[in-house]
């Protein structure tokens, strides 16, 4: 059970007090501890509030192993739709009656065993346009998080991106075509099959051999564009060249 609000697990105990077949392995009042008990405890469902300080509910399922059935439980209606396009068993609007805890309870039942990845999750509980603010990174017991103005740039390491900000690398599970789905591409730019930079920390393009180029970024690092690479940042640049004065 996962809830920043004491009386909500309180109530959410009270609720399962009728079904002695259920043990409660956990509980959790915000993301990073839902993040380390689900890690050891491997549950087989998850009570999943939303709104929570450090780590919202859809962090959490980013960050977790494939595994629980996840039923939210939460006061707001508003995250319904990206719940259930998370694939989530049920979306409990407090306060909720008894009878509606036993529905989303026979749900829960149903879906049992059945695992999906996190990064499928999470980015399917995204609408199309809906850009994240941050990103979060499960580094053993340990969360880092990257406000998205803060990534200067990433690159892919097999199934792995290498996340590099301010002078420090984090290495996320996710292929690098994920994470140019999830951000804003007016603002990031995969320059490379194998790189995805951002604008902001661009400063020029030089030639690099007969038909490639490098980019230079603010800091210094040197990443291959390709020819795809270079024609998307063109475009991109031609959308707010007015405000920049990268050298292309």
């Amino acid at each position: 059970m996962v809830d920043d609000e004491e009386l909500a697990r309180l109530f959410l105990r009270e609720m399962l007090r009728a079904h002695p077949e259920v043990e409660i392995v956990a509980e959790c009042a915000n993301g990073f501890e839902a993040v380390k008990a689900i890690g050891e405890a491997r549950p087989d469902l998850l009570f999943l509030d939303v709104q929570m300080p450090k780590l919202n509910g859809f962090e959490v399922l980013e960050l977790m192993e494939p595994g629980p059935a996840v039923i939210f439980v939460t006061a707001y209606d508003q995250y319904a739709m990206q719940a259930f396009d998370a694939h989530a068993v049920d979306y409990l609007l407090k306060p909720f009656s008894a009878e509606r805890f036993e529905v989303a309870l026979d749900r829960a039942r149903g879906r049992l065993g059945e695992r999906r990845l996190p990064t499928e999750l999470a980015h399917s509980a995204r609408s199309p346009g809906q850009f994240p603010a941050r990103l979060v990174v499960k580094d053993g017991t340990r969360v880092h998080i990257i406000p998205i103005e803060k990534l200067d740039y990433a690159e892919a390491q097999d199934d792995y991106v290498a996340l590099h900000s301010g002078g420090k690398s984090y290495l996320k599970q996710q292929p690098i075509a994920a994470l140019e789905e999830s951000l804003d591409p007016a603002r990031f730019v995969r320059i490379h099959r194998s790189a995805i930079v951002n604008l902001e920390r661009l400063a020029r393009i030089e030639p690099y051999g007969k038909e490639s180029r490098i980019a230079i970024l603010s800091d210094g690092v040197r990443l291959p564009v390709s020819r795809a690479g270079y024609a998307r940042l063109l475009e991109a640049m031609g959308g707010s060249q007015g405000n920049r004065s990268t050298t292309l």
